[in-house]
């Protein structure tokens, strides 16, 4: 392994420990992101990705995007969550329309000002208002599955995430502790939420000694939360100094300028470290796979 990405590496992520902790629990900034990232994708009975969505299928991708669950139709999305009254609405609140005449038959996420946003069959992915008077005269309810507003949501997040698929902040302490050589012999881990005997412990306590992994307000490490493929961008991008390469040549779909993690996944992929998910998108909210660290790890270090 190159040493000369030891140093930068420790300074990745001394910057990135905050955000990754914050965000263990997706914001309702996030979920709105998230969400607006598929504006114009056309509508599709039955289409549950971005060749098309249909309204259940549109609102479950976004939420798995994040980490969370929901049934697949909007009838069984309605069965989840709790009822939230119209005039408590927030960000995240899953609203129900009946358009069929014949009970709750489309959905949409509600992303504040008393607007939503949804797979219509007339617009696709779009933008609307509760006061239109088209959805004002349908509406039937909200449902709140996830309260974006609240840490606590965490544990329903980290339940429906497979980290035997993905990478977690756990893991991610191993791999880097194993490559920077760290002894990891002290397992008297300084987080409330490492045991002495988790598997995680030497790692987090090696690099809480070295100031990287310092835990969150609440003295927490978080092992089990994933990072995402955007958050990894900013990981690689400043671990091993990389530097754009000419123009912005290399564009994704999904990934606009306005995006937080655009100028690093622009130079990852200027690097040859990503070549995205194919069809011109990159997935920024998708977590990363254990595959994929590895593999981000390795060309990076060929570098």
């Amino acid at each position: 392994m190159k040493k000369k990405w030891l140093i930068p590496v420790f300074a990745s992520f001394m910057i990135f420990t905050s955000p990754l902790i914050d965000a263990e629990a997706a914001t309702s900034q996030e979920l709105v992101s998230t969400a607006k990232q598929y504006i114009g994708v056309p509508y599709a009975w039955g289409g549950t990705t971005t060749s098309g969505f249909d309204c259940s299928g549109f609102t479950q991708k976004v939420f798995a995007d994040l980490g969370y669950q929901l049934n697949r139709t909007s009838a069984g999305q309605f069965a989840q969550g709790t009822a939230v009254s119209k005039q408590h609405l927030q960000i995240g609140d899953l609203v129900f329309f009946n358009t069929s005449g014949q009970g709750v038959s489309h959905v949409g996420i509600y992303i504040g000002n008393n607007q939503f946003i949804n797979a219509s069959s007339s617009k696709g992915v779009s933008i609307a208002s509760l006061d239109n008077s088209y959805w004002k005269n349908r509406y039937v309810g909200a449902k709140r599955v996830i309260d974006f507003s609240k840490q606590q949501a965490s544990e329903v997040k980290n339940a429906s995430v497979d980290l035997g698929f993905y990478a977690s902040r756990g893991k991610v302490a191993l791999r880097l502790a194993e490559g920077l050589g760290l002894d990891t012999s002290d397992t008297n881990s300084p987080f409330i939420d490492v045991k002495s005997t988790d598997y995680v412990a030497g790692a987090a306590t090696a690099l809480n000694k070295l100031r990287i992994f310092e835990g969150n307000g609440q003295g927490k490490f978080n092992p089990n939360s994933p990072i995402t493929r955007a958050q990894m961008a900013k990981v690689l991008t400043v671990a091993f100094n990389l530097k754009p390469i000419g123009k912005n040549t290399v564009q994704f779909r999904d990934v606009d300028q306005n995006h937080w993690a655009y100028d690093y996944i622009t130079i990852l992929a200027q690097h040859g470290i990503t070549i995205g998910k194919g069809n011109g998108l990159y997935g920024p909210n998708d977590y990363v796979t254990l595959t994929q660290l590895e593999t981000f790890i390795q060309r990076a270090v060929s570098k």
